[in-house]
C-alpha cells in the first residue's frame, strides 16, 4: 500500500469518528409572567435553557412578536385570552430539536356592579344589585349584615339590611387565575319612630279656655307628618311644629301620624282644657328692698311673670311692668307698692314705656269700703270678687305699711283695667338683700 492510499484511508476513518461523537441538542425553556399575572394583556418573559444549540427559532402563537431568532427573546405580550402554542426550535450542525408548550392566558376582567336602594334608605333597606362585570368565570358576593349574607350567582337576589349604619357589599370574581374585587357601601338610616309633646303656651299655662297649645313633633326618620284632632284648630297640620287652638273647655284628642314610605305610626294624646275662671294665680314672687334693686329686683310683670332688676334692659319689657315694690330698709319700716310711671320719685330709674298702676297698700287705713282678708285671698278661685271691686284713678297707694301685719293684702288695678290682689306672705330681713315674698291673683 502506497502512502497516498494509506493517508486517504486514515482521513476517512477520522471523519467517521467525528461524526459518531457529534454535539447533542437538548431544547428547553421556561417562562414567567410579570407580577405572576397571566391575565390579558399578559407580559411573559421567556428564558432559553437549551443545551448544545447554536441556532434558535421561536414561534409565539398569538403573541407580540409572533417569532424571534434570538437565543433569549425577552418579553412577549399576549393581548387576548386563550391557549397558545409556544415553539422553540434549536439546532447545531449535527442536530435539530423542537419543544412545544401550550400557555394559557386568562381573560381580561372588568369588575363593576350597581347597588340600587329600593324605595328609600330608612330601615329596612332593600338593595337591588346589577352585575356589570365582564371576563369573570366565577363570582362571590358578600353582604355585611345583610339577608342573605352571601351569594355565588352572577346576578344575586335582592338584599335586605335592617341594622342602622354602614354596610359593605363586596364582589370578588375570578378568571381562573386571578381574583378581582369591587366594593360599595350602603348606609341605612334608623327605622321610623313617632312621638310628640303638647304643652299650653306661656299665656295659657293654667290650661284654661281659650287655650293655645304648642305641638312639637319628636318623630324620627320621617318623610311626612299629619296632625289631626277631635276639636280645636291646628295652624299647620303637616308641619313638624305647630300650634292648636281650643276655644271651649273639654277633653280633646290630638293625633300625629308619621310616615316614611316604609311604614306609618300614629300617636294620640289627650288634653283637658279647663273652664276659664278669669283669674291668673302667681305664687312665690321675691321682690327686694330699695338696696336690693340691682340684685334681687323690685319690678314685676304679671303678663310676663318675671322679676326685673335695675340695670336690666327694659326697652321692650318696660311697658309690661305693672308692679313696683319700694322697701325703705331691712327693718321694713316703710313699704309701698308704687306705680311704674312714678318710679323716679322713689329713687328708681326711669322705666321705658311705663304705665300706671293704682294701689290700696293699706286696707285698714284707706277709709274705703274695699276689704279682703288673707283667708279670702286664699279661697279665691275665680275673679268674681275682683269684678265687684273698683279703685279710682286718684288712688296712688295710700298709706305705706310696715311688717307689723303679716300676711298683708294689697289691692291694685292695672292700666288696662285688670283688678288684682297681692298677698305679702313673708318679710325676710337680710341686710341690704332683704326681700318680701308675695302671691298675686289678677284678672286675665
Amino acid at each position: 500500500m502506497n502512502k497516498i492510499t494509506y493517508g486517504l484511508g486514515l482521513c476517512l476513518l477520522l471523519t467517521s469518528c467525528f461524526k459518531e461523537v457529534g454535539i447533542t441538542v437538548t431544547t428547553d425553556f421556561i417562562y414567567t409572567a410579570k407580577d405572576s399575572i397571566y391575565t390579558a394583556p399578559a407580559n411573559i418573559s421567556f428564558t432559553n435553557r437549551t443545551i448544545g444549540a447554536t441556532n434558535f427559532k421561536w414561534t409565539f402563537e398569538g403573541g407580540e412578536p409572533v417569532s424571534s431568532d434570538y437565543e433569549n427573546p425577552g418579553t412577549v405580550v399576549f393581548r387576548q385570552a386563550g391557549d397558545y402554542k409556544i415553539t422553540l426550535e434549536a439546532w447545531n450542525e449535527d442536530e435539530r430539536q423542537i419543544k412545544t408548550h401550550t400557555i394559557h392566558i386568562d381573560s381580561t376582567v372588568s369588575t363593576a356592579f350597581d347597588a340600587k336602594i329600593l324605595i328609600n334608605d330608612f330601615s329596612p333597606v332593600t338593595v337591588r344589585l346589577t352585575n356589570n362585570t365582564t371576563g369573570a368565570s366565577a363570582y362571590k358576593w358578600t353582604f355585611e349584615n345583610g339577608e342573605p349574607a352571601s351569594a355565588t350567582a352572577q346576578s344575586p337576589p335582592d338584599v335586605t339590611f335592617t341594622t342602622p349604619g354602614t354596610h359593605k357589599i363586596t364582589l370578588t370574581v375570578t378568571n381562573g387565575g386571578q381574583d378581582f374585587t369591587a366594593e360599595k357601601i350602603i348606609t341605612v338610616k334608623p327605622a321610623l319612630t313617632n312621638d310628640f309633646t303638647m304643652e299650653p303656651s306661656f299665656d295659657d299655662e293654667d290650661g284654661e279656655a281659650p287655650l293655645t297649645a304648642i305641638l312639637e313633633s319628636k318623630a324620627q326618620n320621617v318623610l311626612t307628618r299629619k296632625w289631626t284632632t277631635t276639636g280645636g284648630i291646628i295652624a299647620d297640620d303637616t308641619a313638624a311644629n305647630t300650634n292648636i287652638y281650643f276655644k271651649d273647655p273639654g277633653s280633646y284628642q290630638v293625633t300625629l301620624t308619621a310616615e316614611n314610605g316604609k311604614g306609618s305610626k300614629a300617636v294620640t294624646k289627650t288634653i283637658d282644657v279647663k273652664a276659664n275662671n278669669g283669674l291668673r294665680i302667681i305664687r312665690d314672687v321675691k321682690l327686694g328692698i330699695n338696696a336690693a334693686q340691682s340684685t334681687i329686683g323690685a319690678y314685676y310683670s304679671t303678663s310676663l311673670r318675671k322679676v326685673f332688676r335695675s340695670g336690666d334692659d327694659l326697652s321692650v319689657a318696660g311697658k309690661d311692668i305693672d308692679i313696683v315694690f319700694f322697701g325703705l330698709n331691712q327693718g321694713f319700716s316703710y313699704n309701698m307698692f308704687i306705680s311704674p310711671d312714678s318710679s323716679t320719685a322713689y329713687a328708681f330709674g326711669s322705666i321705658p314705656g311705663a304705665k300706671y298702676t293704682r294701689y290700696i297698700n293699706s286696707l285698714e287705713a284707706c277709709g274705703c269700703s274695699l276689704t279682703l282678708t288673707a283667708a279670702g285671698f286664699d279661697a279665691m278661685t275665680d275673679d268674681v270678687l275682683l269684678k265687684n271691686m273698683t279703685i279710682s284713678n286718684s288712688a296712688e297707694g295710700g298709706v305705706p305699711f310696715t311688717n307689723a301685719v303679716s300676711p298683708r293684702i294689697v289691692l291694685f288695678r292695672t292700666a288696662d283695667g285688670r283688678m288684682g290682689a297681692i298677698k305679702v306672705k313673708t318679710f325676710v330681713p337680710n341686710g341690704t338683700s332683704s326681700y318680701i315674698i308675695i302671691d298675686i291673683k289678677v284678672q286675665k
